[in-house]
């Protein structure tokens, strides 16, 4: 049976019901947790009726900096699409994300003066629960074994870094772009098979975006997990994003468009680029509420909701 795990400033709690249990650990990362699992085990078996309610906490991250934060790109079938990519095409895929971009599951989103074009990303989050070597190969029925929980996470991201500088890590990595919680429930192997049913949902200011499920993935958690150990070991802790469905502001241009900009000259091409997305309504504006969620009712699994409110956004 899963269990809800959610940090605060004064420790980590278990949540059942909307109320939350101390767990008596002296952990103060999400490593340090994962080694301490009898007191998360204690918590979860003795619910305190007194324990504070989760709507009077303010949450934090349940995922500690520092830690590797790596995410998989276009890794559902609905994102490939809207790229204009074939999904059966779409070769596997990752890249990095500093730890200084973790925030909490209701911290503002601080958008860069410089930032233009900001984009959001609802993604499964897998919490590595054991070290993984370079070289490991991860079997499907292994993958309870290397995995300890998941969260929800937002990839937060700035296009216009990122497609003019073909930047990935900048453009992903500024401080409040990866909002994860607000918890981080610890699964078992029978719930980690059924990922595919997990529903992922996003939407800003009550409008939906996103809405989808797992099994839209193209590539899985255990054979992405093993195509990264093919170069980057992974320790407890870290933080493996798995993909956006789609739905994203950022959406191909067509075919046509497309042939049309690859005969102009790179100034002239973005110049085009930016007066088109200047007029698209679904990229991020100061104030906007981004609500995420990852749920999968007939188990009874629920990972929360992120509640976010953008700041900053920098005018075209």
């Amino acid at each position: 049976m899963s269990i809800n795990v959610a940090r605060t400033e004064n420790g980590w709690w278990v949540e059942r019901g909307g109320r939350l249990t101390r767990i008596l650990t002296d952990a103060t990362t999400t490593r340090e947790l994962l080694a301490d699992r009898p007191a998360v085990g204690e918590a979860a078996s003795a619910p305190d009726p007194e324990g504070p309610l989760l709507a009077d906490v303010d949450l934090l991250s349940p995922v500690t900096a520092p830690a590797r934060v790596i995410a998989q790109m276009v890794n559902y079938r609905s994102h490939a699409r809207d790229s204009g990519v074939n999904p059966e095409a779409v070769p596997p895929a990752f890249f990095r994300k500093s730890s200084g971009s973790l925030c909490g599951p209701t911290s503002d989103i601080r958008c860069p003066e410089h930032v233009r074009l900001l984009d959001y990303e609802v993604e499964l989050g897998l919490v590595i629960g054991r070290r993984i070597d370079v070289g490991e190969a991860v079997a499907e029925d292994e993958l309870a074994d290397v995995v300890a929980g998941i969260v929800v996470a937002d990839d937060v991201s700035a296009r216009d870094v990122q497609l003019t500088r073909t930047q990935f890590y900048e453009s992903k990595s500024y401080p409040t772009f990866t909002p994860v919680g607000p918890f981080l429930t610890l699964v078992d192997g029978e719930e980690l098979a059924g990922l595919e049913r997990l529903r992922l949902t996003l939407s800003v200011n009550g409008e939906l975006r996103q809405n989808s499920t797992v099994a839209d993935m193209i590539v899985k958690p255990a054979r992405a997990l093993t195509l990264l150990a093919r170069f980057q070991a992974l320790d407890p802790g870290d933080l493996l994003l798995t993909g956006t469905p789609g739905g994203t502001a950022l959406k191909s241009p067509g075919p046509v468009a497309e042939k049309i900009g690859a005969l102009l000259p790179p100034a002239v091409k973005w110049k085009a680029f930016f007066r088109r997305q200047a007029g698209n309504p679904d990229y991020l504006k100061d104030g906007d509420v981004i609500a995420a969620t990852i749920t999968d009712p007939v188990r009874g699994i629920d990972l929360g909701q992120q509640s976010n409110v953008v700041r900053g956004r920098a005018r075209l």
